[in-house]
């Protein structure tokens, strides 16, 4: 379930961000990938993020959120980290890579693994990206996954990461989560 009563950052208030999750949510639904969740905190730097804070940042095998951090940045950033790896790019450090193909088979992905978020699920997750920015030829992210995202489908598909009903099979695309190591590289600075 959200806490309604957490309150995100101004640039992120009209979206559902990583304070506002049941404990353990966010860690839940990635742990079957076999990648971690570190939670930085408030006012620190998110180590590995593309876009700059609040997004999530990737390293290795790891997705760092503060609690100002989107939800769906925080899904799309281990999205990219999961597709990475089943392509055999890696060790990923901020930037994954990737095509145009790619890039609409992580949205997808991430708008599937929302509905294992009590308190999101794929509808609030898609209403967050339209308010986000993200940006579809249909004109909103519902309309690109109701009636374009065969491809990102089918990309999916191909990779073993959805089933014949389009439900996301988990595999662990790491073996066990990398250990955070302090002063190291991956501790979040």
């Amino acid at each position: 379930m959200l806490d309604d009563s957490a309150s995100p950052t101004p640039s992120s208030a009209a979206v559902t961000t990583c304070d506002q999750l049941a404990t353990g949510a966010l860690e839940g639904v990635l742990a079957p990938w076999g990648l971690a969740v570190v939670r930085v905190p408030e006012g620190q730097p998110i180590a590995g993020s593309w876009f700059g804070e609040p997004e999530a940042g990737i390293r290795g095998q790891q997705v760092f959120v503060r609690g100002d951090t989107p939800v769906h940045s925080a899904l799309h950033e281990a999205c990219h980290l999961i597709l990475a790896t089943v392509e055999g790019r890696g060790p990923v450090d901020a930037d994954a890579g990737g095509d145009y193909d790619e890039e609409n088979a992580v949205c997808l992905l991430q708008i599937l693994l929302a509905e294992g978020l009590p308190g999101v699920g794929s509808e609030r997750l898609m209403a967050d990206m339209d308010t986000w920015g993200y940006s579809f030829r249909e004109g909103s992210t519902g309309a690109w996954f109701e009636g374009d995202a065969e491809d990102a489908r089918q990309w999916l598909r191909e990779r073993g990461l959805l089933d014949e009903d389009g439900r996301p099979v988990a595999r662990r695309v790491f073996d066990t989560p990398e250990p955070l190591r302090p002063g190291s590289s991956n501790d979040g600075d």
